[in-house]
């Protein structure tokens, strides 16, 4: 077994450039001797976090922000693309904290373990972006309309939910966790481990108990019925903008109209995020279950819209309101959704590059390795 432990216990092992170029070339080396034969070739790839606070609380967004962060993510994305068809099965312990960049390196692996410590999330409507690493595809493969749920309310969840929404696949209790790192590194193979290992995860699940009062809401607002929210080149500049602006305040209408006070709650919380974010990340999860579009698809436009989504003022806006300041308290631009421009959501929307926007390379020339 290849284990790679994320060593930044003080920042929830916030994942830096450095860490990042650490992985990549972890990675790429695990790869190159897949094929190799003999007691000392690994049989797979064990990635979990150091300390006690979480597995991984996310990209260092103190970094992203402060430059053009396309070069980040765009390695970002490989790495998550290359633990997701790693020809060795890579298994990931998401014990604790696993938000944001957490959920693209644990949530596309071939084996995902949660334990009753772990909260995730992918919370970034919060800071003016929108749900990227992949996290579109795992959303749009929630059962019902939950995917749309978590991402439009940052909504965390813990063990239960995290197995029934498809983001993990075995509960692990923590206690187990150090048997079952051994079980790996004794050569066990990676499935058989963690079944032999796992329990039925505790309850309750509340985000998939809420399916009952949000999917009829969800489907009367975006569904079959509803225009199509998603971009396509062959829609007018304004028309794709248009439509998805309309379906997040048909969304918040249809909740404001619902007798459950749950849903009242629900609305209040999505108006507190950023606008934009909340009108694109709808957006986007219609593009990606309308077009069912696999993992690399999904990592090309999320480097297309972080790209865009980190131009505005909102997402240096968000990161003051909740990383440095840390008041809460952001100011958006503009501050409501129905105040958004369509011809600007349609340019963020649109699938097609721009000059010097960057296509996603998914095998790219590396950076120095940073161990030297």
């Amino acid at each position: 077994m290849t284990r790679i432990t994320l060593n930044r216990p003080r920042a929830i092992n916030a994942l830096s450039s450095e860490m990042f170029g650490i992985l990549a070339h972890a990675l790429r080396e695990t790869r190159e001797t897949a094929g190799a034969s003999g007691a000392a070739a690994p049989r797979s790839i064990l990635i979990d976090g150091a300390g006690d606070r979480g597995f991984c609380g996310g990209g260092d967004i103190k970094e992203i922000a402060g430059a053009d962060p396309r070069g980040i993510l765009a390695l970002e994305y490989a790495v998550d693309h290359w633990i997701a068809r790693s020809p060795l099965p890579v298994v990931v312990i998401m014990d604790g904290i696993a938000m944001g960049g957490g959920i693209g390196l644990g949530g596309h692996a071939a084996q995902r373990v949660v334990t009753e410590r772990s909260r995730l999330a992918m919370p970034e409507v919060r800071i003016g972006i929108v749900p990227d690493v992949g996290g579109h595809l795992l959303l749009a493969r929630a059962p019902g309309r939950l995917g749309e749920l978590l991402a439009i309310t940052a909504g965390e969840f813990g063990a239960a939910d995290a197995i029934g929404l498809g983001f993990a696949d075995w509960f692990v209790p923590s206690e187990r966790i150090p048997e079952l790192r051994a079980a790996l590194a004794a050569g066990e193979a990676p499935a058989a481990a963690c079944a032999r290992h796992a329990e039925q995860p505790p309850g309750p699940a509340p985000i998939l108990e809420s399916a009952a009062w949000w999917d009829p809401i969800a489907e009367f607002a975006l569904g079959a019925g509803a225009p199509d929210a998603s971009a396509t080149p062959a829609a007018p500049a304004a028309q794709g903008g248009a439509e998805a602006i309309a379906a997040a305040v048909r969304l918040l209408a249809a909740l404001d109209a619902s007798p459950v006070p749950a849903a009242a709650a629900t609305a209040e919380l999505v108006r507190g995020m950023c606008p934009a974010s909340v009108v694109v990340t709808l957006a986007q999860l219609d593009r990606t279950r309308r077009l069912d579009l696999d993992l690399a698809a999904v990592l090309a436009d999320d480097l297309r819209v972080l790209g865009r989504l980190a131009a505005r003022p909102d997402f240096p806006e968000g990161v003051r309101a909740q990383v440095i300041d840390k008041d809460r308290s952001p100011a958006w631009c503009p501050a409501t959704i129905a105040e958004l421009e369509p011809a600007e959501v349609a340019a963020i929307l649109d699938p097609e590059l721009r000059d010097g926007e960057w296509a996603l390379d998914l095998d790219p020339e590396l950076p120095a390795d940073p161990r030297g």
